[in-house]
C-alpha cells in the first residue's frame, strides 16, 4: 500500500505542475496573414507579423481598459415599449424600433440619452392619444380631424402679444433658411432689450429652455459706455451657458460659424482706423475710441429712437443676425439647444416693436391632396436580399427635404424596382403636431423609421446602428450606405463604382485617413480626452455618404448587442473606430476612397453633393434627366 500511495502522489504531483503551466503558457492557434492597412502604412509600422505593431499596443491597452457596460434603470423605456396594439398592427415605421431598447439603458450611454428617451417617452404618449382620436374620429366618418397646422410663415397679425413678452408661436419649429425678422424701435426706458427662442417645456420643468438669449445693451449718455450685444443659452439642467459677447475684446477671427465671424469685427477695425487717422484727432475722440465709444455712434446698430429691421435666420451651424441688411452677430449651436426645437420667440426690455415675422418655416403637405403619392411610395422588397439599403438621416420638421428627396434620387430605377431600398430614420420630435404629421407621412409612404428617442445630435450614431440593424435583420442587404436628407445621390453611380470592389470588409467614400480629434471647447465636435484618448483617430468616411459591406454591419450589430462596442458621439468617426475594430478582430479591411463624394457642396462629377437645400436637390434631378450629366445647379 504505500509504494502504491506513493506512486500516486508522484502522478498527481506531475498533473498539478502540467495544468500550473499550462495555465501560465497559453497556446494560440497560428497567427493568419493580414493585409498592411493604411494607418499602418503612414505610421511606418512594420509588416512582419512576428512584431506587435504600435496599433496592436493600443488596441491592447483598450481591450483591457475597456469594461462592457452594464444595464441601468432609464426613465421612459417601459413606456416606449409596452405593448401597444399599433406594435400588434405591424406598422411598418416601428420595425426597427424593438432592437433599439438594450442601446438605450446602457451604463456608457452617449450624452443625453437619458433626456431623450425621457422626453421622447412623453412626445410617443401624445403621439398615440392623437392616433387613436384619429382612428376614432374616421369609424365615426366625423371631420373633427384636426387642421394641419405646420405654416410657411407666421406674423403679429396672426398672434396677440402675450403680457410675458411671447410675440410669437413658431408651430412646428425652424429649419434651415427659416427666418424672423423685427421691426423695432429702442424706447429709452431701459438701457437695454432682450430677444428670445424658446424651447419645449415639459412637465416637471418650472421654464421652458432658451435655445437662443440675445441681449442688447445701448450705448451710455454721452457715448460714455460701450454699447454691447450678448448672446447665450439657459436650461433648467445646466443654467446659463458661456456667453459670447459683441464686440468682442478677445479676436474671434478664426472662430466662423457658416464661413461668418461671430462678430462685426471688421466694423469695428474699420472706424478705429478711420478716426485714428484724421489729423490731429482730439483727446476726447482718442478716449471714445480707446472705450469702443465710436463703435456705438458710427456702427452700434441699435440706438435709442431709431428704428431698426433684424432678421434672425438659421443657418447649417448656427443663429445669424442681420440688422439693417449688414451681418452682425453669429452663435453656433449648442447641444440640446437646436433650431428644430424652437416653439416660441419672446421680446422683453426696453423695445417698442412694430412688427414680428417668422418666415421660411417646415410645411407638412397633406398627403391626401398629393397627385403622385402612389408613384412616390416605398416600393415592395420582394427579394430575400437587396442589393443595397440606403439609411438617410432625418429630423421629423424636415418634411420638404424627403419630398423633395422622393421626387428626385429616389426615383432611379434600382430604387423602383425594388434591388435598392432607401429609409429615413427620424428620432421623435418635442413638438406634438410635428409627430403627428410625421406619423401621417410614415403611414402614407411608408419609408420612414421612428426613432425611441428626441433627434439631439448627440445620439446620431444610434442611428447609424439602427440602420445596419434595418439592412441585416429587416432587410438584409449585400451593401449599406448612410446618408442625410440634404445630400444628392447618384444610386446609378454608386452601383456602377461598388461593381468590382471588394463584397466583404468594405469602406468606401471620401476618407480621412489621419485626422485628430477636436479639442476645442465649444465646438459642435469637441471631443475631450476622456471619450477618446488618442492623438489620431482611425481611418474613417464623411458622413454625408458612405457604404459599408454586409459583414461590417453584422459585426457592429452583434458588437452591440453584446455590448463589445464603444459608443461614440460622431457618428461617422465612430463607425471608422468600429471598423478598427473589426480589423483588429482578424477581419480585412478595404478602405476604397473616392473623391467624388462631396461632403461640403457640389463638384462637377459628383456621385454625392451635400448641403443641397430641396430646389437643389429637384434641380439636380432635372438636369440629369434632360442633360444626362452630373452637372451642379450653384
Amino acid at each position: 500500500m504505500k509504494k502504491w500511495s506513493g506512486g500516486l502522489f508522484i502522478i498527481a504531483l506531475a498533473m498539478i505542475l502540467v495544468f500550473r503551466y499550462c495555465s501560465i503558457v497559453k497556446i494560440e492557434p497560428p497567427k493568419q496573414s493580414r493585409k498592411q492597412s493604411a494607418s499602418d502604412f503612414f505610421g511606418n509600422h512594420p509588416t512582419n507579423d512576428s512584431f506587435i505593431t504600435s496599433s496592436e499596443i493600443k488596441v491592447k491597452k483598450e481591450a483591457e481598459s475597456y469594461k462592457k457596460p452594464h444595464f441601468i434603470e432609464v426613465d421612459g423605456p417601459s413606456e416606449l415599449f409596452a405593448s401597444h396594439d399599433i406594435f400588434k398592427e405591424g406598422s411598418r415605421a416601428l420595425l426597427v424600433w424593438p432592437h433599439m431598447r438594450p442601446l438605450l439603458s446602457r451604463s456608457d450611454s452617449l450624452p443625453e440619452t437619458a433626456q431623450g428617451v425621457k422626453e421622447a417617452s412623453l412626445a410617443w404618449k401624445d403621439l398615440l392619444s392623437a392616433i387613436e382620436k384619429d382612428k376614432a374620429s374616421k369609424l365615426s366618418k366625423s371631420n373633427s380631424q384636426e387642421d394641419k397646422n405646420c405654416p410657411f410663415s407666421v406674423s403679429t397679425l396672426d398672434k396677440i402679444v402675450s403680457r410675458d413678452g411671447v410675440i410669437l408661436e413658431i408651430p412646428c419649429g425652424l429649419v434651415d433658411d427659416s427666418s424672423i425678422s423685427l421691426v423695432g424701435i429702442p424706447d429709452g426706458h431701459s438701457r437695454s432689450f432682450q430677444i428670445q427662442l424658446l424651447g419645449s417645456q415639459l412637465a416637471g420643468e418650472p421654464e421652458p429652455p432658451i435655445i437662443l438669449h440675445y441681449n442688447v445693451s445701448l450705448p451710455g449718455d454721452n457715448m460714455t459706455e460701450e454699447p454691447f450685444v450678448v448672446q447665450n443659452t439657459w436650461t433648467h439642467e445646466l443654467g446659463w451657458g458661456k456667453e459670447e459677447r459683441c464686440p468682442s475684446h478677445r479676436s474671434a477671427n478664426n472662430l466662423k460659424v457658416d464661413g461668418l465671424v461671430l462678430c462685426n469685427e471688421q466694423a469695428v477695425r474699420s472706424s478705429l482706423e478711420e478716426n485714428l487717422n484724421m489729423s490731429q484727432p482730439s483727446s476726447d475722440m482718442l478716449t471714445n475710441v480707446s472705450r469702443g465709444g465710436a463703435y456705438g455712434s458710427a456702427n452700434f446698430p441699435f440706438v435709442e429712437g431709431n428704428p431698426f429691421t433684424a432678421t434672425l435666420w438659421v443657418g447649417l451651424e448656427g443663429f445669424h443676425m442681420t440688422v439693417n441688411g449688414r451681418h452682425e452677430t453669429s452663435f453656433a449651436y449648442r447641444e440640446k439647444l437646436e433650431p428644430w426645437s424652437v416653439t416660441k420667440v419672446k421680446v422683453a426690455g426696453g423695445l417698442d416693436l412694430l412688427s414680428a415675422l417668422a418666415k421660411g418655416l417646415p410645411v407638412s403637405e397633406d398627403h391626401d391632396l398629393v397627385v403622385d403619392v402612389e408613384h412616390l411610395k416605398a416600393p415592395a422588397t420582394l427579394k430575400k436580399r437587396l442589393l443595397m439599403l440606403v439609411g438617410v438621416f432625418s429630423t421629423g420638421n424636415n418634411f420638404e427635404r424627403r419630398m423633395a428627396l422622393r421626387r428626385a434620387w429616389m426615383q432611379y430605377e434600382a430604387v423602383r424596382s425594388g434591388d435598392v431600398a432607401v429609409r429615413f430614420f427620424i428620432g421623435l420630435h418635442k413638438n406634438s403636431q410635428v409627430n403627428i404629421e410625421l406619423w401621417r407621412e410614415a403611414e402614407a409612404y411608408g419609408d420612414i423609421q421612428l426613432m425611441p428617442f428626441v433627434d439631439y445630435y448627440s445620439l446620431i450614431s444610434l442611428k447609424t446602428i439602427a440602420i445596419c440593424i434595418f439592412g441585416t435583420k429587416i432587410l438584409p442587404a449585400k451593401y449599406i450606405m448612410k446618408t442625410d436628407d440634404d445630400a444628392f445621390v447618384r444610386i446609378d453611380e454608386v452601383i456602377s463604382s461598388l461593381k468590382g470592389k471588394a463584397t466583404n470588409g468594405l469602406l468606401y467614400g471620401l476618407i480621412a485617413f489621419e485626422s485628430a480629434p477636436d479639442r476645442e471647447k465649444g465646438s459642435k465636435w469637441y471631443i475631450d480626452n476622456k471619450e477618446w484618448p488618442h492623438a489620431l483617430y482611425p481611418p474613417w468616411a464623411h458622413g454625408p455618404g458612405y457604404i459599408i459591406s454586409r459583414d461590417i454591419a453584422k459585426f457592429i450589430v452583434r458588437g452591440h448587442q453584446e455590448s463589445d462596442l464603444k459608443l461614440f458621439k460622431l457618428e461617422d468617426v465612430a463607425m471608422g473606430i468600429w471598423i478598427e475594430q473589426f480589423k483588429n478582430s482578424g477581419h480585412e479591411v478595404n478602405y476604397v476612397t473616392d473623391d467624388r463624394f462631396y461632403s461640403a457642396g457640389c463638384e462637377s462629377n459628383y456621385i454625392l453633393a451635400h448641403y443641397q437645400s430641396p430646389r437643389l436637390v429637384l434641380c439636380l434631378w432635372e438636369k440629369l434627366q434632360k442633360k444626362h450629366e452630373p452637372v451642379c445647379c450653384e
